[in-house]
């Protein structure tokens, strides 16, 4: 971004002034010198709308650096952590759209028949409690204003989803998230803690689009090839805005030796009052709730992909 930020600020929070707020404001948390969510008329706010607009374009991918503080940053650590045990672990083979069965109406190599390792867990939605620096960052109306912005949409709001809307995904040594579509437009996520081995995030833009499955490229990539493959250079306190409904994606397996990744999963949707589809909630959280059984009777569908 070509804003800049001043670290000498006496402005700057700690993490001891973050944690001793019955609920920190968005300043303690976000670097609004350098970005100015709260000043969107202002040149710095513009000039992080514009670079993120570019980057989005350019391949479905922005990236927003250092928009967490380094004290804020090990505040949201802690929250992951002590929240850990809640997390929801499964492992199982799946092909890029979340299928577990093969279909015998394609052949044995395709990507639909193609199935590799998903070994990872969330926190849910409801382990979360209103006014945590979490999930301050979250409901924050600046940020959702900004992403709108970003993605060039008229608003955004909240994920009603009980369980889906503010997670953290869990990467522990060994595990990874293996290539995959997302079932939602965008997604934004901040890198909380990252691994000291593996655990990078690796994406192939608009490999498909709604007219076109793009099932050869997907192939290849299945099968190891690297053509188009962009492997992203995230740091802890970056923000990542990503569309991942036409671009394949993965999280790259952690070392066996390596420290946890974590990273918050911060979700919005264009229309209020959006509940996730029955089974990707199952299949992430290990249950659903009658919010997810209600949402299903009434869904109906955007687009023709698989999934």
């Amino acid at each position: 971004m070509t804003a800049t930020s001043n670290p000498l600020s006496p402005d700057r929070p700690t993490s001891s002034a973050i944690t001793g707020s019955n609920s920190p404001s968005l300043a303690q948390l976000l670097d609004l010198d350098r970005y100015a969510l709260d000043q969107p008329s202002s040149p710095g706010y513009r000039a992080a709308v514009d670079q993120a607009r570019r980057e989005l374009r350019a391949d479905g991918c922005a990236v927003i650096k250092d928009l967490v503080w380094s004290p804020a940053l090990a505040v949201l650590s802690t929250e992951i952590r002590n929240r850990k045990h809640q997390t929801h672990y499964s492992s199982q083979t799946i092909n890029p759209y979340f299928h577990t069965e093969p279909d015998p109406d394609y052949p044995d190599d395709h990507p639909v028949n193609t199935f590799l390792e998903r070994s990872s867990g969330f926190i849910p939605g409801d382990a979360w409690e209103r006014g945590c620096a979490t999930d301050v960052i979250f409901r924050a109306p600046e940020l959702s204003h900004f992403l709108a912005d970003c993605l060039e949409i008229p608003e955004l709001h909240c994920y009603a989803d009980p369980l889906a809307g503010l997670t953290s995904n869990i990467l522990d040594p060994g595990q990874q998230f293996t290539w995959h579509f997302d079932t939602n437009d965008f997604a934004v996520t901040v890198l909380v803690d990252e691994a000291d081995e593996g655990g990078l995030f690796e994406y192939v833009p608009d490999i498909r689009s709604a007219g076109d499955e793009g099932f050869e490229h997907i192939a290849e990539v299945l099968a190891g090839g690297r053509d188009g493959v962009v492997t992203l250079d995230l740091r802890p306190g970056d923000m990542q805005i990503f569309r991942g409904r036409h671009s394949l994606h993965r999280v790259s397996r952690v070392g066996a030796g390596s420290r946890p990744r974590h990273a918050a999963i911060l979700a919005y949707t264009e229309k209020p009052g959006v509940i996730g589809r029955v089974a990707r909630t199952r299949q992430l959280f290990g249950r659903v709730l009658p919010e997810h059984e209600a949402a299903e009777r009434e869904r109906v569908r955007s687009d023709r992909l698989l999934d």
